[in-house]
């Protein structure tokens, strides 16, 4: 982690730190106790206790990554904070029970733990900045809002209270590290993309029911591949493999 600029309470780290972006660094992170106006994916609302969890927004410079295979960096966030918690819940929680939610949550089992929202800035032909706002359900217990499966460290792990300092260090080290191999190892983004699919939430070879968005049909697929620029590819009973953006298909 290089700079912290930590805040008691803040609407939303990712607004914040999207409106100061010209202050920040690649590495540089923005965090609060209190996020009153946390917003993730679809819009929907985290719920976190304040002082009890982890919300904060993480500055990303990507460098020779090109628009076009922007999910690289959505992979580098998601896989950063699935090794934190595979560390961490270790051995009261499988390590192949943590996975990775299409396109970005992170599940234990079918438990939602942790909330990524990723923001590009780009350019004609780069990413001039990443930021990636991560909210991780740590010391919460009791939640109180609508939403049917959350669950958090302190659930898993019993008679642990967990440092919140130590925990964030870790995540944005691990973030960090992820983001330096793929810029740097011919390799290393196809490598990372396995990992990806084999951490990927039931991506288990059967079929599982979803739902199209633009008319709320039914239909049951496997899911066959993300795509670089995070394009979801499910292969139907009949063979036939169609892709999907985000918020065009849901899980049911």
């Amino acid at each position: 982690m290089n700079k912290l600029s930590h805040f008691p309470t803040l609407p939303s780290t990712n607004t914040w730190m999207k409106e100061h972006a010209g202050e920040f660094a690649h590495g540089d992170v923005v965090a609060t106790d209190d996020q009153t106006a946390g917003r993730g994916q679809r819009g929907n609302f985290w719920e976190a206790e304040p002082g009890r969890n982890l919300t904060f927004s993480l500055m990303l410079h990507p460098g020779a990554i090109a628009p076009a295979r922007q999910f690289i960096i959505s992979e580098c966030v998601a896989l950063g904070i699935v090794d934190l918690l595979r560390n961490r819940l270790a051995p009261y929680v499988a390590p192949e029970m943590i996975k990775v939610k299409w396109p970005n949550d992170i599940y234990v089992g079918d438990d939602k733990i942790a909330g990524i929202l990723i923001e590009h800035t780009l350019g004609s032909t780069s990413i001039i900045h990443t930021v990636a706002g991560i909210g991780l359900n740590v010391n919460q217990t009791i939640f109180r809002s609508p939403a049917p499966n959350p669950v958090s460290m302190a659930q898993l792990v019993p008679h642990i209270t967990f440092s919140l300092p130590e925990l964030l260090e870790e995540a944005v080290d691990n973030i960090l590290a992820r983001m330096s191999r793929v810029t740097s190892a011919a390799t290393a983004p196809a490598d990372q993309h396995m990992e990806f699919l084999a951490s990927l939430w039931r991506n288990d070879g059967c079929a599982h029911r979803y739902m199209l968005a633009e008319d709320s049909s039914h239909f049951t697929a496997v899911i066959d591949d993300v795509a670089p620029d995070g394009m979801l590819s499910l292969r139907l009973p009949d063979g036939s493999v169609h892709s999907f953006a985000f918020k065009e298909v849901a899980f049911l």
